[in-house]
C-alpha cells in the first residue's frame, strides 16, 4: 500500500489519457488493484491550481498534497520546466512523475493503452520505492 500518497493529478496534457487509464482500471485484475489503492484522482481546481500553472507549481503542489502526476511532459525550457524542477528540487522522499512515453499513442493503441495501465498501477502499488527517482516512463 503507497504509504502517504493521496492520488494522481493528470497534468493539462493529458487528461484524456488518464481518464481512458482509469476506464482500463476497471478490467480485469486492474480493478481489485485499483480499489486496494484507494487513491483519488485529483483535479487542478482541487489543489488550488490555474489551468496556466507553471511545471514548477504543479510538480511542488503534487509534492506537498502527495499526489503523483501523470503527464507527457518532458520539456526543459527554462528554470520552471518540469525536467529543470525535477533535477534541481527532487529528494529521495519526492514522488516521481509518471510520464507518458507516447501520449497518442495511448489514445488510439488498445494494447499499448493496456500496457501503460499495468505499468502505472504496478508504480501506484509500490510507489515508495520509486520516490526520489524523479520519473518514471510509461510503459
Amino acid at each position: 500500500m503507497p504509504s502517504g500518497v493521496n492520488g494522481m493529478l493528470a497534468d493539462a496534457n493529458c487528461e484524456g489519457q488518464l481518464a481512458l487509464l482509469l476506464r482500463l482500471f476497471q478490467q480485469t485484475w486492474r480493478q481489485e488493484v485499483w480499489e486496494f489503492l484507494s487513491l483519488a484522482v485529483i483535479s487542478f481546481a482541487d489543489v488550488g491550481l490555474l489551468p496556466y500553472a507553471s511545471d514548477h507549481e504543479v510538480w511542488s503542489v503534487c509534492q506537498r498534497e502527495q499526489v503523483v502526476p501523470v503527464t507527457a511532459n518532458r520539456n526543459d525550457e527554462g528554470p520552471e520546466s518540469l525536467e529543470a524542477t525535477i533535477r534541481y528540487r527532487n529528494t529521495l522522499a519526492s514522488l516521481p512523475a509518471f510520464t507518458l512515453a507516447n501520449d497518442q499513442r495511448v489514445l488510439r493503441d488498445r494494447p499499448y493503452a493496456e500496457r501503460v495501465a499495468d505499468r502505472l498501477l504496478e508504480g501506484l502499488f509500490d510507489i515508495d520505492s520509486y520516490r526520489g527517482t524523479g520519473r518514471i516512463y510509461l510503459p
